[in-house]
């Protein structure tokens, strides 16, 4: 992948555009777009957590953004016209199963609405050349099958925030086929990743932050599914995979303006027990666990992603379950003892950068 995403030539003066860049996965890719040379614009609502990866990195010192909602086109519209990006990635989401049930109108009016101002303005915007529209691998209908969700198998969702995340690829497709398949326009294609872990991420029910929380507290964090099992994944990955299919978007628009899995190496869907003994081994003492026995509403007990069809385009997963724990835990315990945490992020990028270049896992 070395050619394909540190190809400095290709990211250097870019504009690139990211929406979401206070959030998590955003702010991480906002972060390598700076190392990549590329010139980042935001646009996203202010961090969503206190504390953020966003305030801890100190992304603002070096990326320009516009704090703004994704729901305010006229906004967004403006945003398109002066800064003319060339490459879009849209990230910015209500990203919470749990909260979609609480609030399933804003999940919707965010996930789905948001997409489609988006690419309105993808739509008029005669500079952009390719966007990436990121959803997630729980737009599927879930079967709670063994077997791994490809790219054409049926979209769904049970929950507010799945569901949410289906009808985003549906509009994704609708503009596509409308509006967005001719020459002189932009290409577009969806991305679908697993669950997401890595430093930084401060989210409320999300379970790596729930148990740094738990043990900064020196309470025990309480599961609610232990046995639940999810295509967990550092948040490097699937990020390679969208800077990957920037660029081939760029190159390519006929192969390339598709949907597209991002998932962990095959075979390494791992409990949310496992995950939680990986990670105490990495955080050191004090991070305990307890079940909770209470009913909880509804989540899908198994999801897995079939990852061939990127593999085909040359992108591969690099890290297992025991590495993306392992370089998570390294980032809270160096928040925790108060240690340049933007210093270790781009230090993270760099080493995931030269696997890319060895081309071997790590």
């Amino acid at each position: 992948m070395e050619s394909l995403v540190t190809r400095s030539e290709f990211w250097s003066g870019k504009r690139v555009l990211v929406t979401g860049h206070t959030g998590f996965k955003g702010g991480w890719l906002a972060l390598w777009l700076q190392r990549l040379g590329a010139q980042v614009m935001g646009y996203s609502l202010p961090a969503p957590t206190q504390p953020s990866l966003y305030e801890a990195a100190r992304i603002s010192e070096s990326v320009q953004g516009v704090i703004a909602d994704i729901r305010d086109l006229p906004r967004i519209e403006s945003v398109f016209r002066d800064f003319s990006p060339e490459i879009v990635f849209h990230l910015a989401a209500q990203p919470l199963v749990r909260a979609s049930y609480d609030n399933p109108v804003e999940t919707y009016s965010t996930n789905l609405l948001g997409t489609v101002h988006v690419l309105e303005a993808v739509r008029h915007a005669k500079s952009v050349r390719g966007a990436v529209m990121v959803t997630t691998d729980k737009c599927y209908e879930n079967l709670e099958s063994a077997k791994g969700y490809r790219e054409t198998d049926r979209l769904g969702g049970h929950d507010p925030y799945s569901n949410s995340k289906a009808c985003a690829e549906l509009a994704v497709d609708s503009y596509r086929r409308s509006f967005l398949s001719g020459a002189g326009t932009a290409a577009v294609a969806s991305a679908r990743a697993g669950n997401v872990i890595g430093g930084g991420d401060w989210a409320v029910d999300r379970l790596v932050p729930d148990l740094v929380r738990a043990a900064l507290g020196g309470k025990p964090v309480v599961l609610r599914n232990p046995k639940s099992t999810r295509p967990w994944q550092h948040v490097l990955e699937p990020l390679s995979g969208y800077l990957m299919l920037a660029q081939r978007l760029c190159d390519d628009r006929a192969r390339y303006a598709e949907a597209w899995n991002f998932g962990p190496l095959e075979g390494d869907a791992r409990s949310v027990e496992e995950i939680v003994r990986l990670a105490a081994r990495g955080w050191g003492d004090g991070l305990k666990w307890a079940v909770d026995a209470a009913p909880q509403p509804h989540e899908t007990k198994m999801l897995k992603l079939d990852c061939s069809k990127a593999a085909g385009a040359g992108w591969r997963p690099l890290l297992h379950a025991e590495q993306a724990v392992e370089w998570t835990m390294e980032w809270y315990r160096a928040w925790r003892d108060k240690l340049d945490v933007k210093a270790l992020s781009f230090e993270q990028i760099e080493r995931y950068s030269r696997l890319m270049a060895g081309g071997k896992s790590a």
